[in-house]
């Protein structure tokens, strides 16, 4: 039976959540590919980044291991996908396609003009 969309976000959210760098990979396809929108004013890969070990990277760096941060599951464009807020103000915002049980796109939103709707009061 597949997966949900929004077990294959948890899965995702628990290995960044334990910084558990592999099983990161783990729940990425081998073909995945992650595009980052820092608009400029936050470091972020200004190219598209292919394959699970490259991605995997790019995911843990954006979201394990941030402290005072909080990592929720959320509806991003209509699809289950990842917010990422310290003190109620997001930092990072994350959309994610997959297919079967493994995530295959990655759209990480870290634009802080682009962030201001998913700020928590």
């Amino acid at each position: 039976m597949p997966s949900r969309p929004d077990d294959v976000a948890r899965g995702l959210a628990e290995a960044c959540l334990r910084g558990d760098v592999a099983a990161v990979r783990a729940a990425l396809d081998v073909d995945a590919v992650a595009v980052c929108d820092g608009g400029g004013l936050v470091l972020a890969p200004t190219a598209a980044v292919h394959g699970a070990e490259n991605v995997s990277q790019v995911v843990t760096g954006v979201l394990c291991g941030r402290p005072d941060t909080e990592l929720t599951i959320e509806s991003v464009n209509g699809r289950a996908g990842l917010a990422l807020r310290r003190a109620g103000r997001a930092l990072a915002v994350v959309g994610l396609r997959e297919a079967g049980a493994k995530v295959t796109d990655v759209w990480i939103v870290l634009n802080p003009a682009k962030l201001n709707g998913w700020h928590r009061r």
